[in-house]
């Protein structure tokens, strides 16, 4: 497991809550910190300079207005593109360093550029991938983190299954790795550190929360539905994902019969709809919300559920004790 160590004492739960377009708010972002949570939102939230500057300063305020006597607050990190201009670039990244974060992440994209310039402000990064060689490239940008979005996720989810994902990942990175996708419980968070890695990435459980910025109408189909009303295709936008199938439908888009894109877009959709704003996506630890709490209840849960889990590790020694002696019998030459 590899963590930085400036956050051994910041974290009380391994868990990211995503930034989500259009849904995190600078609310979810200081009540998953202020509870020992990394707490992220996208750049792209924001439409000028000044309001990421705004939105960036109330949290900081706010994780800084903690009493003294408590525990410190988890990092705190942003979303950035790697196809942002070079200057507003610069500029986006002298307000991180300003205001303490933490952690930029990417996705989409090369993210060597980005990454230099970062670091060059002593920020780190850690960037999506959804397949062994996005990670190969990732890992050769210099990259200090992979965020592995496995299948069942979200928003830009992968094909392949977290069993196989970050056990061959882990193989071939000493960096942080973050098991993304489908993750809506705490017994999910310590599986993603017995698969060997150290953080659980979780969207769909914040995004059906009070706090959150989604749709009325999105939480009411994350909390009714399942994963049989999602949709993992390409045909959206370009990039492979769940999308939301009543969201399609209450535009009068039949997925079936919808072209595929030939590039990354959203031309072919009808006049007037975007994906995220008008179409959704949810990732299938849907199967598991049944409802839309405050952030701080649902993280709560997740803890008592991690740590059940964690006390569950308990049983290894009678496990272990009850085990075939295996390893005599292969040097014995027994097959």
């Amino acid at each position: 497991m590899t963590l930085p160590d400036r956050w051994t004492d910041r974290l009380t739960l391994p868990v990211v809550c995503a930034p989500m377009f259009l849904i995190s708010n600078p609310a979810m972002v200081i009540t998953a910190c202020s509870a020992g949570l990394i707490g992220a939102f996208p750049r792209q939230n924001t439409r000028t300079t000044g309001e990421f500057e705004s939105w960036l300063r109330t949290i900081r305020t706010a994780l800084d207005a903690r009493p003294a006597d408590t525990r410190p607050a988890g990092p705190l990190a942003v979303n950035i593109p790697t196809t942002t201009e070079r200057a507003q670039l610069d500029t986006d990244l002298d307000l991180c360093r300003q205001y303490d974060v933490d952690v930029i992440i990417t996705s989409v994209g090369d993210p060597s550029a980005l990454t230099r310039l970062a670091h060059d402000r002593g920020l780190l990064v850690h960037h999506d991938v959804t397949s062994i060689r996005f990670a190969e490239k990732a890992i050769a940008a210099g990259v200090d983190g992979l965020n592995c979005i496995g299948s069942g996720g979200g928003g830009h989810s992968g094909g392949i299954s977290h069993l196989a994902l970050i056990p061959r990942i882990r193989a071939m990175f000493d960096g942080t790795i973050s098991l993304a996708g489908a993750v809506a419980h705490g017994a999910a968070i310590r599986a993603a550190e017995v698969l060997g890695a150290d953080l659980a990435f979780i969207g769909s459980r914040f995004a059906a929360t009070a706090e959150s910025d989604a749709n009325p109408r999105q939480k009411d189909w994350m909390i009714a539905g399942d994963s049989r009303a999602l949709r993992y295709t390409n045909r959206v936008n370009g990039i492979p994902a769940n999308w939301m199938l009543e969201s399609l439908a209450q535009h009068g888009i039949d997925i079936d019969a919808l072209p595929a894109p030939a590039r990354r877009g959203s031309d072919h959709l009808p006049a007037g709809v975007a994906p995220w704003r008008d179409l959704w996506s949810a990732g299938q630890g849907i199967e598991l919300i049944d409802d839309a709490p405050p952030i701080a209840e649902v993280i709560a849960r997740l803890s008592r559920q991690y740590l059940a889990a964690c006390e569950a590790d308990d049983h290894a020694e009678a496990v272990r004790a009850s085990l075939h002696p295996w390893d005599e019998r292969i040097t014995d030459g027994v097959s």
